[in-house]
């Protein structure tokens, strides 16, 4: 009975997704966007659906639309649950919303059956984690996490609109944007259900993984600055090519990361090569240095591994080495009980579990600054993401409505 009742609300789910994929702003491909009418008419849509599953449902002052079903004992903290329910451009039709859809499913559950827990169950469907329109990430979660910062408000799109003109045009308020934060007390704990976006558990054969960590990452801008010269007339052997030179390196970047295991991902994405002729030596290279991992100290040590190995090359070809650091961010690590409780809940439906981390980017990260947070993974076929071949198993859905429920019940039964 109850592998019939997960099989039924995986269907839902995945019927679910698919009227949420209708609503964008391009009939051939998903599009989505923070406060356009479209993320407002999703919201509308999210917000019936979690009135029939119990919740009182309201949308917070920057656009995240919330719902609660309240505990045994009225006022109680809640275990939050949600994910982002904006897109990129082109979108697949999982990514975000799986994680809100199914977290209503966990609540209709509890509401068929009239039973209340010792804490109440909150669901919030972030308003934008993605950041395709002002180039903002986790603006919805940084809202809830009270860290919004004033000078969003004038970052514009494409159109030239402003944050704080998108949010009036759409009803909202800028002067109540701290309204939306919420009170440290209100949540004992986030949890996150998502598309893994990666091809580990479908090459592990699982359906469902425990996050357990997202990775930290760090992006250079390097160059390496040798000497042009004419093809045809300078020696092999005193030629100062700033391309072999970033080849030599790139190769090595790939050598030593794989060498160096723990997760731990590097890459170099983005090249431009100087003066770009046919029958001239490169005098020059720059290109993009991208690595990632789940913890900050082995993620620090193989960029200075790396950097130096690009200044030993560059010194045995005498050349020049620069690089200039413009994006780093933390790894955020999930909470230790609440990955213990997400493997209980695995271990249960599928037979086994399987920890890994979070190559891509989640609200978790916002929200981990002041609640412990935990994340469920679930298979995707051929890892894709962000794009309209994204697909899930409604088995595997059913799979994760299960372990998300157990863990859920169990986490809010706790005073």
């Amino acid at each position: 009975m109850i592998q019939l009742a997960r099989l039924e609300a995986a269907v839902r789910v995945m019927a679910r997704a698919d009227e949420l994929a209708a609503i964008s702003e391009t009939p051939d491909a998903l599009t989505r966007v923070y406060l356009s009418a479209q993320h407002l008419q999703a919201n509308q849509r999210v917000a019936e659906w979690m009135r029939e599953a119990g919740m009182l449902v309201w949308q917070d002052s920057v656009g995240n639309i919330c719902g609660r079903y309240e505990a045994a004992q009225e006022g109680a903290p809640a275990v939050l649950l949600g994910s982002h329910l904006d897109t990129v451009r082109n979108a697949g039709r999982y990514d975000g919303m799986l994680g809100v859809l199914t977290a209503i499913e966990v609540v209709q559950s509890l509401h068929q059956q009239e039973l209340r827990l010792a804490q109440a169950i909150e669901i919030v469907g972030f308003c934008d984690e993605e950041g395709t329109r002002f180039g903002i990430t986790l603006l919805g979660s940084r809202g809830l996490t009270g860290s919004w910062p004033a000078h969003w408000l004038t970052q514009t799109d494409a159109e030239g609109t402003s944050v704080a003109q998108a949010m009036v045009n759409a009803g909202l308020d800028p002067y109540r944007i701290p309204q939306a934060a919420r009170d440290a007390a209100a949540f004992s704990s986030y949890l996150e259900l998502h598309i893994e976006q990666g091809p580990c558990l479908e090459q592990a054969g699982l359906a469902l993984g425990v996050v357990e960590a997202i990775n930290g990452a760090r992006r250079l801008n390097c160059r390496f600055t040798g000497e042009a010269g004419h093809a045809g007339t300078v020696p092999m052997n005193h030629r100062k090519d700033a391309l072999a030179a970033a080849a030599e390196w790139i190769i090595a970047v790939e050598r030593t990361t794989q060498q160096r295991g723990g997760n731990l991902v590097a890459t170099v994405g983005n090249m431009r090569v100087l003066p770009g002729a046919v029958n001239v030596i490169p005098g020059e290279v720059s290109l993009s240095l991208d690595i990632r991992g789940p913890q900050d100290a082995p993620l620090d040590a193989l960029l200075n591994e790396l950097l130096a190995v690009a200044q030993a090359i560059a010194a045995r070809r005498h050349l020049q080495f620069s690089a200039e650091e413009f994006y780093r961010i933390a790894a955020t690590p999930c909470n230790q009980k609440l990955q213990t409780l997400l493997a209980d809940a695995v271990q249960v439906v599928q037979g086994e579990t399987l920890s890994l981390p979070s190559g891509a980017g989640h609200d978790a990260i916002a929200m981990a600054e002041r609640w412990p947070v935990g994340m469920l993974f679930v298979r995707c076929k051929g890892g894709i993401s962000h794009h309209p071949a994204e697909s899930v198993l409604v088995d595997d859905v059913a799979l994760a409505i299960d372990a998300f429920s157990r863990a859920v019940n169990v986490l809010a039964a706790a005073e």
